[in-house]
């Protein structure tokens, strides 16, 4: 099928090598704001032509991260869609037909060279301070020769017959007007040895069968475009727009990596960053919503609403943990509850708390929900509203002393016709206390806060009296009288 009548169709072409890098959920996100911005359709290819680099499993935690992160695709696999089949490893013979057809028009050639010949061509070409590249010898091969060495079956790749002395100019999105000088451009592999093809032919191809309009990677495929643009002007294609969105940075604006801390999106999310939080964050790493707009909290129909490739800066965006780590707690603050108790249950569960009773730990949850950053942080938390209470001797000398007497007894007798107790209307009690009797500050919460946690620091005593419950606070205030 090819492109269809002026609907524009992007694709998110990962290969299925490992974990989800932040720069690949960005690119995905890019392609999926402006493909809904402009009711476009989001097709998932998987690339996976590299058969030594896949990885088991690799897939499925992929179409289950996109899931998560609420970035549904129209096409691929689980979805279906005319185009297919959206795994390359299902289309050989597609890209077999189409190198035929490149070898019969003169574009691209046999190259026969072993591989210990290939590393003695690109270790001479490094004493001599040159390019290491492909140097073309091939090239030079009479068709007879070519019969021969394909007749005694010597092992052979395709390889593109780039055009030299020229320039490829070319129009990116992003960037603006790009020329790049064809002699720096290498014969690129298009068909391997073992019949797969490289990414380069594969890619292109898969384009234009699948009716791409517009393709937004990363700015390190910037360098392959002229390959493809030779490969499309080739087979007589149209070749889609483009848009290569800048690197993310590490905060000394070296690349993002490993060595620096985490780049997998699965180990945010496993982390307790929400997905929400994570997309939003990540759609301002490059790109900005306007002059004079300076909210930096999204919705994602927002950011769809707003999302043009126009405003994606062509410099690298630094990764800042800090301010992720904001946003997200702005929306840990804001999460529906229920839905921000779920999510939370099974950090608890891991820190060794029991979550059985789901009405104390939804009141837990209300109750730290202002104090993390993000879920993992949960569970020391929380472990305060479910520790016993210890009173050492300390604590009981100040107890038992007549004005902590006072407070608690007055405190008992006003929780017992409080027909509910809530985070809000606890520490008018107190006030109440304190109009009564004249005892204030210390005197006053700090009698409360160790009959009710032991301790003489934590949360609010609001949020303490409200987690344990109106029965819990007056069993721990009785004891203590």
């Amino acid at each position: 099928m090819e492109k269809s009548q002026g609907k524009i169709r992007v694709r998110f072409a990962p290969s299925p090598t490992g974990y989800l890098h932040l720069g690949s959920l960005r690119t995905a996100l890019f392609n999926y704001l402006f493909v809904r911005h402009n009711n476009g359709k989001f097709i998932l290819r998987i690339e996976d032509t590299d058969q030594s680099r896949k990885l088991e499993g690799a897939v499925e935690n992929l179409i289950n991260i996109l899931n998560s992160m609420g970035l549904n695709y129209d096409e691929g696999p689980n979805a279906g869609g005319d185009y297919g089949p959206y795994f390359q490893s299902e289309r050989l013979y597609i890209y077999r037909k189409y190198a035929d057809e490149l070898l019969a028009k003169g574009f691209a050639y046999y190259a026969f060279e072993p591989e210990a010949e290939l590393e003695e061509m690109r270790r001479v070409q490094q004493m001599q301070g040159k390019q290491t590249m492909y140097d073309r010898r091939a090239r030079v091969l009479t068709e007879n020769e070519v019969k021969d060495k394909l007749a005694s079956g010597i092992p052979h790749v395709v390889r593109l017959k780039v055009p030299l002395d020229t320039e490829i100019k070319f129009n990116d999105m992003i960037r603006g007007n790009v020329k790049i000088d064809m002699n720096l451009i290498d014969d690129q592999v298009l068909l391997k040895a073992d019949a797969y093809p490289t990414y380069h032919l594969a890619n292109v191809i898969d384009d234009h069968l699948m009716g791409i309009t517009h393709i937004i990677r990363g700015e390190e495929w910037l360098t392959s475009v002229p390959k493809h643009i030779i490969l499309y002007n080739a087979f007589g294609w149209e070749v889609p727009r483009m848009a290569h969105v800048p690197l993310i940075l590490n905060s000394d604006k070296s690349k993002l990596s490993k060595r620096q801390g985490d780049v997998s999106t699965e180990d945010y999310l496993n982390k307790g960053y929400l997905p929400e939080a994570l997309l939003n964050f990540m759609a301002l790493l490059g790109w900005h919503p306007g002059e004079g707009d300076k909210r930096e909290i999204f919705t994602k129909d927002e950011l769809i609403s707003m999302f043009t490739i126009e405003r994606v800066n062509s410099a690298g965006a630094v990764f800042n943990i800090d301010k992720l780590n904001w946003m997200n707690s702005e929306y840990i603050k804001n999460y529906d509850l229920d839905n921000l108790t779920e999510f939370i249950i099974p950090y608890l569960n891991k820190g060794g708390i029991d979550t059985s009773d789901l009405a104390k730990t939804k009141r837990v949850v209300f109750a730290i929900r202002n104090y993390i950053n993000k879920l993992d942080e949960s569970p020391e938390q929380a472990k305060v509203y479910y520790n016993d209470v210890k009173i050492s001797n300390e604590t009981k000398e100040i107890l038992s002393n007549d004005t902590s007497k006072q407070v608690l007894n007055l405190l008992v007798s006003k929780l017992q016709v409080l027909k509910e107790l809530t985070s809000e209307n606890f520490k008018p009690l107190l006030s109440e206390i304190q109009k009564e009797t004249g005892i204030k500050g210390k005197n006053l919460f700090m009698p409360v806060r160790l009959a009710l946690s032991g301790e003489e620091h934590g949360p609010e005593l609001g949020l303490i009296a409200y987690v344990l419950g109106k029965q819990e606070v007056l069993n721990r205030l009785n004891l203590i009288k």
